[in-house]
């Protein structure tokens, strides 16, 4: 049994009474009130179902499966009270979101029957988040390094902002971080329309004329409108569409478009600062002195920025090295730009070097040659 159901209230008889009629068929914690609840959910976690009463001192059940909502969304909440109310079912459901509102005195029958469902609910809640981790987040990866594999410059810049964003994502809670995630390495997609010499002119420090930045803005849209036709995307799809907007910008554009959501809004500013991060980072500044040239713009979430700021990122940390191509391993991050014998970029700067990336250096490596030695940063 590993799918723990949690029992609380405020009376003991009464958890001794669950705890006798339930424990052949459930692995069964129990908890006398709110605090206790959440101490052993800590400890002891993850729980598939919480089952609690209604009428509690210090902390009642709505508050508790309120705070469970936030720190374990995946557990199912159920409610268990001899105090039924209209209002308090109504409030209940819209603030703990519960899966089911049984009444005391309940027969052991129906109770059984509720957890069992709540129990497969929890299941399935689980196996749709198994299908996005492997399937979706998945694919999205392959299609990340194989296009990075196409067009260094336009589609290793979201692979290598992956981890900045992952880290923004923790700190900031962000709802569902896989998100930010693929929101970063698709941030791209819509640069498969562009000419190569624009992106090469912006990460080379060069001015643009005012046709190329007209081209160049339109990238979001168009990767936004690729990802709208891919199941559950569409918050990603927003954030990549907002990519480029100033927070001025941003807030304007919120008060006037009721489909924007904080998700959006927020994930672009992360998508941004990250995105002009990297650019700065690409062409030679320190980290110090990227967050620097970021602060003096005035035209980021200085929020976000300044969590942005003291991020200490993995691969600052691992020692840079000079190897030949036949040296090099995956989780390696160039520390230059990879260039072919006859000129071709073959990895830019920054790229961690990935099962594909590898291949493609061993066979430029073979028929075309490959200047080396090549510095990178050792993998963790």
């Amino acid at each position: 049994m590993t799918e723990k159901v949690i029992f609380v209230d405020d009376e003991d008889h009464i958890l001794q009474s669950m705890k006798r009629q339930l424990r052949k068929r459930f692995e069964v914690f129990t908890a006398l009130g709110g605090r206790e609840a959440l101490e052993i959910m800590k400890e002891n976690g993850p729980f598939a179902v919480i089952v609690s009463d209604m009428r509690m001192p210090a902390m009642d059940g709505i508050q508790l499966l309120s705070e469970v909502k936030t720190l374990y969304p995946d557990t199912v909440r159920m409610m268990l009270t001899g105090n039924a109310d209209q209002e308090t079912a109504i409030e209940a459901v819209n603030k703990g979101q519960i899966f089911r509102f049984l009444n005391k005195p309940c027969p052991t029958s129906t109770l059984v029957t509720s957890i069992a469902l709540a129990q497969r609910q929890y299941r399935l809640i689980n196996a749709e988040r198994e299908v996005l981790d492997k399937t979706l987040k998945g694919s999205i990866k392959v299609l990340s390094e194989l296009l990075s594999l196409a067009n260094p410059v336009a589609f290793s810049s979201g692979y290598r902002i992956k981890g900045l964003v992952s880290e923004l994502a923790k700190i900031l809670e962000f709802r569902e971080p896989w998100q930010l995630e693929i929101a970063a390495l698709m941030s791209q997609i819509g640069c498969i329309t562009l000419p190569a010499e624009i992106l090469n002119k912006l990460y080379v420090g060069q001015p643009l004329d005012d046709e190329e930045k007209e081209m160049y803005r339109s990238h979001p849209k168009i990767g936004a409108d690729l990802l709208r036709h891919i199941p559950r995307l569409k918050t990603v799809s927003g954030i990549i569409a907002l990519q480029l907007m100033t927070m001025d910008e941003l807030n304007q554009k919120c008060e006037t478009d009721e489909d924007i959501t904080e998700e959006m809004a927020i994930g672009a500013q992360v998508l941004k600062i990250s995105i002009d991060y990297d650019m700065l980072i690409y062409g030679g500044a320190t980290h110090k002195e990227a967050v620097k040239s970021l602060k003096g713009r005035k035209i980021y979430n200085p929020d976000i920025l300044e969590h942005m700021a003291g991020i200490k990122l993995v691969s600052e940390q691992r020692k840079i090295v000079s190897v030949d191509v036949k040296d090099i391993a995956i989780g390696m991050v160039a520390e230059q730009n990879i260039i072919a014998k006859n000129g071709a970029l073959i990895t830019p700067k920054g790229q961690e070097v990935t099962w594909p990336v590898l291949q493609g250096l061993k066979n430029f490596a073979k028929q075309v040659g490959v200047q080396e030695p090549i510095r990178v940063r050792l993998s963790a």
